[in-house]
Protein backbone atom coordinates (compact mmCIF):
# COMPACT_ATOMS: atom_id res chain seq x y z
CA UNK A 1 0.00 0.00 0.00
CA UNK A 2 2.80 2.41 0.83
CA UNK A 3 4.42 1.84 -2.57
CA UNK A 4 1.14 2.41 -4.41
CA UNK A 5 0.43 5.57 -2.40
CA UNK A 6 3.89 6.95 -3.16
CA UNK A 7 3.49 6.23 -6.87
CA UNK A 8 0.11 8.00 -6.99
CA UNK A 9 1.58 11.01 -5.12
CA UNK A 10 4.42 11.36 -7.64
CA UNK A 11 1.96 11.01 -10.55
CA UNK A 12 -0.35 13.67 -9.12
CA UNK A 13 2.57 16.02 -8.60
CA UNK A 14 3.67 15.55 -12.22
CA UNK A 15 0.28 16.62 -13.65
CA UNK A 16 -0.31 19.43 -11.17
CA UNK A 17 0.21 23.06 -12.46
CA UNK A 18 1.70 23.81 -9.04
CA UNK A 19 3.90 20.77 -8.95
CA UNK A 20 6.95 20.70 -6.72
CA UNK A 21 10.44 20.51 -8.23
CA UNK A 22 11.87 17.56 -6.37
CA UNK A 23 15.49 18.53 -7.02
CA UNK A 24 15.03 22.08 -5.74
CA UNK A 25 16.26 23.16 -2.29
CA UNK A 26 13.27 24.95 -0.76
CA UNK A 27 15.13 25.78 2.49
CA UNK A 28 18.48 27.34 1.50
CA UNK A 29 20.84 28.13 4.33
CA UNK A 30 19.08 25.84 6.81
CA UNK A 31 21.09 22.69 6.35
CA UNK A 32 21.79 20.84 9.58
CA UNK A 33 25.36 21.38 10.69
CA UNK A 34 26.75 19.13 13.37
CA UNK A 35 28.70 20.95 16.08
CA UNK A 36 32.43 20.45 16.14
CA UNK A 37 33.61 17.94 18.72
CA UNK A 38 34.13 19.56 22.08
CA UNK A 39 37.66 19.99 23.27
CA UNK A 40 38.92 17.24 25.49
CA UNK A 41 37.83 17.78 29.10
CA UNK A 42 39.85 16.71 32.07
CA UNK A 43 37.19 14.94 34.12
CA UNK A 44 39.50 14.32 36.99
CA UNK A 45 40.31 17.96 37.58
CA UNK A 46 36.66 18.92 37.07
CA UNK A 47 35.48 16.42 39.64
CA UNK A 48 38.15 17.60 42.03
CA UNK A 49 37.26 21.27 41.72
CA UNK A 50 36.27 22.92 45.01
CA UNK A 51 32.69 23.51 43.92
CA UNK A 52 32.09 19.84 43.09
CA UNK A 53 34.26 18.15 45.69
CA UNK A 54 32.84 15.48 47.93
CA UNK A 55 33.68 17.66 50.91
CA UNK A 56 31.49 20.47 49.55
CA UNK A 57 28.66 18.03 48.95
CA UNK A 58 29.06 16.70 52.49
CA UNK A 59 29.08 20.24 53.89
CA UNK A 60 25.85 21.00 52.01
CA UNK A 61 24.26 17.87 53.46
CA UNK A 62 25.30 18.93 56.96
CA UNK A 63 23.85 22.41 56.49
CA UNK A 64 20.55 20.93 55.39
CA UNK A 65 20.46 19.05 58.69
CA UNK A 66 21.49 22.05 60.77
CA UNK A 67 25.06 20.86 61.33
CA UNK A 68 28.44 22.51 60.82
CA UNK A 69 31.46 21.05 59.04
CA UNK A 70 34.83 21.09 60.76
CA UNK A 71 37.74 20.72 58.33
CA UNK A 72 41.17 19.36 59.23
CA UNK A 73 42.76 22.57 60.57
CA UNK A 74 39.67 23.37 62.61
CA UNK A 75 39.61 19.85 64.08
CA UNK A 76 43.24 20.27 65.17
CA UNK A 77 42.38 23.66 66.64
CA UNK A 78 39.57 22.08 68.65
CA UNK A 79 41.93 19.32 69.80
CA UNK A 80 44.49 21.84 71.05
CA UNK A 81 41.90 24.09 72.68
CA UNK A 82 42.67 24.38 76.44
CA UNK A 83 38.96 24.10 77.18
CA UNK A 84 39.15 20.44 76.17
CA UNK A 85 40.88 19.74 79.50
CA UNK A 86 37.61 20.60 81.28
CA UNK A 87 35.26 19.13 78.65
CA UNK A 88 34.51 22.58 77.28
CA UNK A 89 35.37 21.08 73.89
CA UNK A 90 34.79 17.38 73.35
CA UNK A 91 35.23 14.87 70.55
CA UNK A 92 32.73 12.04 70.06
CA UNK A 93 33.72 8.95 68.08
CA UNK A 94 30.65 7.58 66.27
CA UNK A 95 32.18 4.29 65.12
CA UNK A 96 31.62 0.85 66.61
CA UNK A 97 33.51 -0.49 69.61
CA UNK A 98 36.04 -2.47 67.56
CA UNK A 99 37.13 0.58 65.58
CA UNK A 100 37.14 2.80 68.64
CA UNK A 101 39.41 0.50 70.64
CA UNK A 102 41.72 0.05 67.66
CA UNK A 103 42.47 3.77 67.73
CA UNK A 104 40.61 7.01 68.37
CA UNK A 105 41.37 10.69 68.85
CA UNK A 106 42.86 10.97 72.36
CA UNK A 107 40.23 11.73 74.97
CA UNK A 108 37.32 11.20 72.57
CA UNK A 109 34.08 9.91 74.02
CA UNK A 110 32.38 6.98 72.35
CA UNK A 111 28.84 6.86 70.98
CA UNK A 112 27.70 4.10 68.61
CA UNK A 113 24.47 5.30 67.03
CA UNK A 114 23.37 1.73 66.35
CA UNK A 115 23.42 0.97 70.09
CA UNK A 116 22.61 4.36 71.66
CA UNK A 117 21.28 2.86 74.89
CA UNK A 118 24.75 1.51 75.70
CA UNK A 119 26.52 4.85 75.36
CA UNK A 120 24.03 7.59 76.17
CA UNK A 121 24.84 7.75 79.88
CA UNK A 122 28.55 8.18 79.07
CA UNK A 123 28.01 11.25 76.91
CA UNK A 124 24.85 12.78 78.38
CA UNK A 125 26.44 15.09 80.95
CA UNK A 126 29.44 16.17 78.87
CA UNK A 127 27.25 17.02 75.87
CA UNK A 128 25.14 19.29 78.04
CA UNK A 129 28.09 21.23 79.45
CA UNK A 130 30.38 21.32 76.39
CA UNK A 131 30.64 24.53 74.39
CA UNK A 132 31.68 22.71 71.21
CA UNK A 133 31.05 19.08 70.31
CA UNK A 134 32.98 17.52 67.42
CA UNK A 135 31.61 14.25 66.01
CA UNK A 136 33.67 12.06 63.71
CA UNK A 137 33.82 8.59 62.17
CA UNK A 138 36.15 7.28 59.46
CA UNK A 139 35.52 10.18 57.08
CA UNK A 140 34.88 9.92 53.35
CA UNK A 141 31.60 8.08 52.70
CA UNK A 142 31.07 7.33 56.39
CA UNK A 143 27.96 9.13 57.69
CA UNK A 144 27.83 7.69 61.21
CA UNK A 145 29.10 10.96 62.66
CA UNK A 146 26.34 12.93 60.98
CA UNK A 147 23.61 10.62 62.27
CA UNK A 148 25.10 10.47 65.76
CA UNK A 149 25.22 14.27 65.88
CA UNK A 150 21.56 14.52 64.91
CA UNK A 151 20.49 11.87 67.43
CA UNK A 152 22.24 13.50 70.38
CA UNK A 153 21.43 17.06 69.35
CA UNK A 154 17.72 16.35 69.01
CA UNK A 155 17.33 13.98 71.96
CA UNK A 156 19.27 16.19 74.40
CA UNK A 157 18.17 19.54 73.03
CA UNK A 158 21.73 20.69 72.26
CA UNK A 159 21.90 24.06 70.45
CA UNK A 160 22.95 23.49 66.86
CA UNK A 161 25.67 26.16 67.17
CA UNK A 162 27.61 23.77 69.41
CA UNK A 163 27.61 20.82 67.02
CA UNK A 164 30.33 20.12 64.44
CA UNK A 165 31.14 17.13 62.24
CA UNK A 166 34.77 16.49 61.37
CA UNK A 167 34.53 15.53 57.69
CA UNK A 168 38.00 14.03 57.33
CA UNK A 169 37.50 11.72 60.30
CA UNK A 170 40.02 9.15 61.46
CA UNK A 171 41.32 8.55 57.95
CA UNK A 172 42.52 12.15 57.64
CA UNK A 173 43.64 12.28 61.27
CA UNK A 174 45.94 9.28 60.91
CA UNK A 175 47.18 10.37 57.47
CA UNK A 176 48.35 13.63 59.05
CA UNK A 177 50.31 11.72 61.69
CA UNK A 178 48.28 13.05 64.60
CA UNK A 179 48.21 11.19 67.94
CA UNK A 180 45.93 8.20 68.37
CA UNK A 181 44.79 6.64 71.62
CA UNK A 182 44.39 2.87 71.83
CA UNK A 183 41.91 0.94 73.95
CA UNK A 184 39.56 2.77 76.25
CA UNK A 185 39.23 6.50 76.72
CA UNK A 186 42.17 8.07 78.59
CA UNK A 187 44.04 4.77 78.55
CA UNK A 188 47.25 6.75 78.12
CA UNK A 189 48.38 4.30 75.44
CA UNK A 190 49.19 6.42 72.41
CA UNK A 191 50.56 5.56 69.01
CA UNK A 192 52.39 7.69 66.47
CA UNK A 193 52.17 7.67 62.69
CA UNK A 194 54.21 4.48 62.23
CA UNK A 195 52.23 2.63 64.85
CA UNK A 196 54.75 2.55 67.70
CA UNK A 197 52.85 2.38 70.95
CA UNK A 198 53.89 4.79 73.68
CA UNK A 199 52.59 5.69 77.09
CA UNK A 200 51.91 9.09 78.53
CA UNK A 201 50.17 12.28 77.49
CA UNK A 202 50.61 14.28 74.35
CA UNK A 203 50.26 17.98 73.83
CA UNK A 204 46.62 18.88 73.84
CA UNK A 205 45.41 15.52 75.16
CA UNK A 206 43.77 14.91 78.48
Amino acid sequence: MAVIGAALAFAANGFSPHRLELARDYFPGTKLTLPAPAASTNLTSSAASPTNSSLDIFAASLRENGLQLADGPQAIQFFRDPRREQDGVIFIDARNDEHYRAGHIPGAYHFDRFQPENYLTNVLQVCLIAQQIVFYCNGGDCDDSEHAAIILRDSLGIPKEKVFVYGGGMNEWTTNGLPIELGSRNSGQLTNLVGDATSGKVEGSK
